[in-house]
């Protein structure tokens, strides 16, 4: 099972968003058990055996910390293999790792998420891209980038002042362009709630593994509204890591369960109305490319300014998907998204349109194994002189795949060469609908016309993000 499927059904199954750390601290170790001076593996593996039948009912995940295992030597880590074993296999386990080693980083992904089997790692994202990457070729596994910790000194690299920013909230801007939100959650230590409002506010689609939360009168209900997603969940609490040695462990994390829960249903009753991180933005559904849109935003597709198209007319913003191209995780999700309506579709090759939709076209012909032609932008007077390239049959349907609709000129262009040569067009699919009646003039001409995302939506999700202001919220929609 997925990692975020399964985590979903532990927290729905025990009702409850705590999670335990499994780290055998010798300096934690109870009398029972040994004691700090008295500390032996034998101790340490009964003792967390112990935490984990006294918080099984209670938790939704349980997070090793490798260091300790590791601190322990070659005992350590068969002492992590045992605890493992020991955890039900229906709660899923974070390897608490900080990983970010670029010469290891795809040996390192094999052996725990192949080897060790656990469910989802930490890890450091100093390296960039590079070095999460191998970890996410694991799609049923999860990664959690850490973005900022609540030790002292860290504020002096972590929220250093960037033109755009504290540099914790580049880190989450950048790595929510690395992963889906169902492979790639964010690790969050701190004790003050605004900044995990700022965290939650750049990404809200994003489950948050938060740390460190815990200190004298915590304001537990700022803590959760500040992280919680609108849905009331997207937010990991740790079960502080001093009560594992307590004898009423059990009962204290039961507690603490419902002492969340009823926060929970208060915020969820007053509608999320706290105004630490929710901006004053229409109340819409969200759309289920949300993260797709503002991956798109983030990385510099959808720009603002006065800008002239290929038609003449001068639009208050401009998208450019050529970017797509050069980040393979957003590639991959504008593909995944094409797929979704051309698998609905009946067709026996496809047809990319010169040359913004070649890249696409072409991963399209890779993802749903048919085979791919294109017709060309202009005729040369030398070499075959083909108007439509590549292998095909007169008689064949072709779907056409561009990248923006805008006039429909560029994509009906394409398809009336298609045509010439004896191949049926039925189909034009999109990546944007500017939304002109752009399709009706398609249908007009006996195609339909089919689309990811209209400029309506995305300026809906960038709005109710926090992404846009209000004046380019209007001028997007009155475009």
């Amino acid at each position: 099972m997925p990692f975020f499927d399964k985590l979903e059904a532990a927290i729905a199954g025990n009702q409850s968003l705590l999670f335990v750390g499994l780290d055998p601290n010798p300096e934690m170790l109870p009398e029972p058990y040994g004691g700090a001076e008295n500390s032996s593996i034998s101790g340490l593996y009964d003792w967390l055996c112990w935490v984990i039948a006294a918080t099984a009912n209670s938790v939704c995940a349980y997070k090793p910390t490798l260091g300790f295992y590791q601190a322990l030597g070659p005992e350590g880590l068969e002492l992590l293999f045992r605890v493992l074993q020991q955890i039900p296999s229906d709660i899923p386990v974070i390897l608490d790792a900080k990983y970010s080693d670029l010469n290891t980083s795809t040996l390192v992904a094999h052996t725990v998420f192949a080897d060790w089997q656990v469910d989802a790692i930490t890890l450091n994202p100093y390296a960039g891209q590079d070095a999460v990457a191998p970890f996410l070729v694991y799609p049923d596994k999860g990664v959690f980038i850490l973005c900022c910790t609540s030790n002292p000194a860290a504020i002096a690299v972590q929220q250093y002042a960037g033109a755009e920013g504290p540099l914790y909230l580049k880190v989450v801007e950048q790595a929510r362009t690395w992963g889906t939100p169902e492979q790639l959650g964010l690790e969050v230590g701190t004790t003050a709630p605004e900044v995990l409002a700022k965290i939650r506010t750049m990404a809200p689609e994003r489950l948050i593994l938060a740390r460190s939360i815990w200190q004298e009168n915590i304001d537990l209900q700022a803590i959760l509204t500040a992280g919680l997603d609108q849905n009331g969940a997207g937010l990991l609490i740790p079960v502080p890591q001093d009560w594992l040695s307590q004898a009423n462990l059990a009962t204290s994390v039961k507690t603490l369960q419902t002492e969340i829960n009823q926060v929970r249903n208060q915020i969820e009753q007053n509608g999320f109305s706290c105004d630490l991180w929710l901006s004053d933005r229409p109340a819409t559904d969200q759309h289920p490319h949300v993260d797709l849109i503002l991956q798109l935003y983030d990385v510099g597709c959808i720009l603002f300014g006065e800008f002239v198209q290929a038609s003449g007319a001068v639009f208050p913003y401009y998208i450019d998907l050529r970017k797509i191209i050069s980040n393979p995780q957003l590639f991959h999700q504008v593909l995944t998204a094409y797929a979704e309506i051309l698998q609905t579709l009946s067709f026996d090759r496809i047809a990319g349109i010169p040359y913004g939709s070649l890249p696409t076209a072409t991963g399209l012909s890779l993802r749903l194994n048919y085979p791919m032609i294109f017709p060309r932008k202009e005729v040369k007077a030398h070499g075959t002189r083909r108007v439509v390239e590549g292998n095909f049959h007169p008689g064949e349907t072709v779907v056409v795949v561009d990248d923006i609709l805008i006039s429909g000129n560029s994509a009906m262009e394409g398809a009336a060469k298609l045509k010439s040569v004896g191949l049926e067009v039925r189909d034009i699919v999109v990546f944007l609908d500017h939304e002109r009646g752009v399709k009706d003039r398609l249908l007009e001409n006996g195609y339909r016309g089919h689309s990811v995302l209209t400029i309506t939506e995305i300026t809906k999700t960038l709005y109710q993000a926090g992404r846009i202001n209000l004046q380019q919220f209007e001028a997007l929609l009155e475009a």
